[in-house]
């Protein structure tokens, strides 16, 4: 039956042009933005996923300047342990040589001396950024090294640096500060206090030239100074300048650093004083210690081959070595880091790769896609014209 009222080819023919219309725009889309997963509407689950994903790839890209960084601290670090290496073998030749009865031990000690001055110049000036591995100032330091997605979440992991102490820095006991209790009862605040620092306005320099570090009992740089609470233990390693307020500051950092719970125990900072409460109902014992730094090479400064030959020689051969060890620990720990960074930037290209397969679309089957659904759009507009034009020839069966 023929109506002039409903024509039903006209109503196909346009639904059919719709749809094609529609996958022409989604086509068409897919070959202007390049992905065929453009938004969470497109496909959820893999927009999702891409999502993530991508999330990883910029987290591994901060790991990635993290670890640019710590290789560069490192080699500052081993090229300076090095330096020290080549000098004290160029000093052991000189002191080997002061082992001959015939020779002016005199001036070989003049070129120890200034050797000496040189090797704590090149200690000195070994940092990168501020932080120095070789002066004793730091103990561990942690270069971010991954980022490691599970079922239960992510987490990050660092490369544990170990520092080298290659200072001349030597010293006898030093003064601690005071605490008002043993133990950190409930209730009852502690205070930590009463440091004394050489140099009155601020921690001098392990090597200030006012006074001989080893007859120093007040802090210099380089001392190394522990709070324990509990069974958490915060250590501060004693900066030229260093304050009251720095101290105290630096152990309530570490502590912190170290896990002690800021809801157990509450740390608060005045006037170069730490006091600390126990928000528990459990009593903790509270200790404080101060220890001279002393470095690796503190015996550089009591080399005297005019007087001790056979003495100097026997240190030299130690020092020597703990220079070697530095340079090669550095060394190593380097290697890996710069093994770490290499898989980091390949795991980055993988993700990105993963990334592609899952959203970017495929061009050439979008290009054969489109210039189909071209072919089938004038078709379905040839059909929907035809199906108009049904009506017309009705008008014959009238005349």
């Amino acid at each position: 039956m023929s109506s002039i009222l409903t024509n039903n080819s006209a109503m196909v023919a346009l639904q059919t042009m719709k749809g094609i219309s529609a996958s022409m725009n989604k086509t068409q889309a897919e070959i202007s933005t390049g992905k065929s997963v453009g938004s969470a509407k497109d496909n959820a689950a893999v927009w999702a996923i891409s999502k993530v994903m991508e999330s990883d790839v910029q987290g591994f890209k901060g790991i990635s300047d993290s670890l640019s960084v710590g290789s560069a601290t490192l080699t500052v670090a081993r090229q300076a342990s090095e330096s020290v290496t080549k000098l004290l073998t160029e000093m052991k030749g000189k002191i080997v040589a002061a082992q001959a009865e015939n020779v002016d031990r005199t001036k070989i000690q003049t070129d120890i001396t200034a050797l000496t001055k040189q090797i704590e110049s090149v200690v000195g000036a070994a940092q990168f950024n501020g932080l120095n591995l070789v002066d004793g100032s730091q103990t561990t330091v942690n270069v971010l090294s991954s980022l490691d997605r599970s079922a239960t979440g992510v987490t990050s992991s660092n490369i544990q640096v170990s520092a080298q102490n290659l200072s001349t820095n030597a010293g006898a006991a030093l003064t601690n500060g005071t605490l008002s209790a043993a133990n950190v009862v409930t209730g009852t605040p502690v205070t930590l206090g009463g440091f004394t620092f050489q140099g009155g306005g601020g921690a001098l320099a392990k090597d200030a030239p006012t006074a001989n570090p080893a007859t120093l009992t007040a802090l210099v740089a380089g001392d190394s100074i522990s709070l324990k609470i509990g069974s958490t233990e915060g250590r501060y390693i004693v900066k030229e300048g260093d304050t009251a307020d720095a101290l105290v500051s630096g152990l309530k950092n570490s502590l912190t650093e170290s896990g002690l719970s800021d809801s157990d125990f509450t740390l608060t900072l005045a006037s170069g004083a730490l006091s600390v409460a126990n928000n528990t109902n459990n009593s903790a014992a509270i200790s404080v210690s101060a220890a001279r730094g002393t470095g690796g090479l503190s015996d550089l400064n009591t080399l005297n081959v005019v007087t001790s030959p056979a003495t100097a020689l026997t240190a030299i051969e130690g020092m020597l070595q703990t220079s070697i060890d530095a340079a090669a620990s550095f060394g190593s720990v380097q290697k890996r880091i710069d093994i770490q960074s290499e898989f980091v930037g390949q795991l980055t290209d993988s993700l990105k790769t993963g990334i592609g397969v899952l959203v970017d679309a495929n061009m050439e089957e979008a290009s054969a896609r489109l210039q189909a659904l071209q072919v089938q759009q004038q078709l379905a507009t040839q059909a929907l014209s035809i199906a108009n034009q049904q009506p017309q020839g009705l008008l014959s069966l009238f005349r």
